[in-house]
């Protein structure tokens, strides 16, 4: 079996983090985002890879190259002038992909789902697609789909309703979130338009449930993460660090001064802090400068000269340029 990485995007809910990488390109722990996706792949037999690139295309390639590194074989699908979307991307590939089943996947997401019952169920159900699905009990800000008890999609709507504290216990049910995960038959490329962008949830998956076709729901168990926002980013990354028994994540050259305090943050490459400087649940850029002391809580920190407030995209939150550096502060 083949799967795409989808991994065009633009992360703009993670800028600054996002100047000069694409977001499955951004370090996690210390190494591409990406690489967790594509050695999960691995685990279940999925060697043949297409990853599709928009955004900063090189900061992918360069860190993950042929894939021999991690077993498996890359294609690369350069999405030029426009980004395509979801199904758009899969139109630009569709005859390395129209001859068996095949599995997209979201690069953004780190998961241990077992893909082999994923793919069992889609069997079982004659589906043209499977979309893998988990329960959002606390009601996260996640696109809720509705299933029928036959195990069919029904709908993609909005987002769930919070949970009201005072009527939670009587009323427990969980909605139900898309994982980002997909398996799909070749007979999808009938539903998918040729050569314009397109979304599988809005575009394409529709049609296909009109015209009969099974679009199938797997509802899953198991460890998943999305990192598609910077609060996201910094709270699953101490969550991993957690495991571990510390807090701090350093990457290569990084120089933390004595005198400095630094809780509950990820330094990129090269970062220093410098003596008297505090930083609390802070993202550290490459090659930022810390000056002696600055404190900084709950900030993602990057160098000014990497990119500008005016460059700054619609959905990423408010930043200021303190000395050096640009900083964005989030809450909590």
């Amino acid at each position: 079996m083949k799967a795409m990485i989808l991994a065009a995007g633009f992360g703009t809910r993670l800028w600054p983090l996002t100047v000069g990488r694409t977001k499955p390109a951004i370090p996690f722990l210390n190494r591409p985002l990406i690489a967790s996706t594509i050695e999960y792949l691995n685990q279940f037999g999925i060697e043949d890879l297409i990853i599709n690139l928009h955004h900063e295309p090189d900061s992918v390639r360069e860190q993950i190259g042929d894939g021999s590194g991690y077993g498996v074989r890359i294609h690369y699908s350069v999405e030029e002038p426009e980004i395509l979307g979801t199904s758009g991307a899969l139109d630009r590939v569709r005859e390395q992909l129209d001859q068996e089943t095949f599995l997209v996947i979201n690069g953004k997401i780190i998961t241990d789902i077992d893909l082999n019952e994923a793919i069992a169920t889609h069997r079982h159900r004659n589906a043209i697609a499977t979309l893998v699905l988990l329960p959002n009990p606390r009601r996260e800000r996640f696109s809720e789909v509705r299933v029928s008890e036959e195990g069919r999609i029904l709908e993609f709507a909005g987002f769930p309703e919070p949970i009201n504290p005072q009527s939670a216990i009587r009323n427990p049910q969980s909605s139900l979130m898309f994982t980002g995960i997909h398996i799909l038959e070749p007979g999808i490329f009938d539903y998918i338009p040729r050569g314009v962008f397109s979304d599988s949830v809005r575009d394409v998956y529709p049609k296909a449930m009109a015209d009969g076709r099974i679009v199938a729901a797997h509802i899953a168990d198991g460890f998943w993460r999305e990192l598609s926002t910077i609060e996201r980013y910094l709270m699953i990354s101490l969550e991993f660090l957690e495991r571990e028994g510390r807090d701090v994540a350093m990457d290569e050259g990084c120089v933390i001064e004595s005198g400095a305090e630094v809780e509950r943050s990820v330094l990129w490459k090269r970062a220093r802090v410098e003596r008297g400087a505090k930083l609390t649940e802070c993202i550290v850029g490459d090659d930022v400068r810390i000056p002696a002391g600055a404190e900084f809580k709950r900030a993602a920190i990057v160098r000014a000269s990497a990119t500008s407030l005016s460059e700054r995209p619609e959905k990423a939150l408010p930043a200021e340029v303190i000395g050096d550096n640009l900083v964005v502060k989030f809450a909590g």
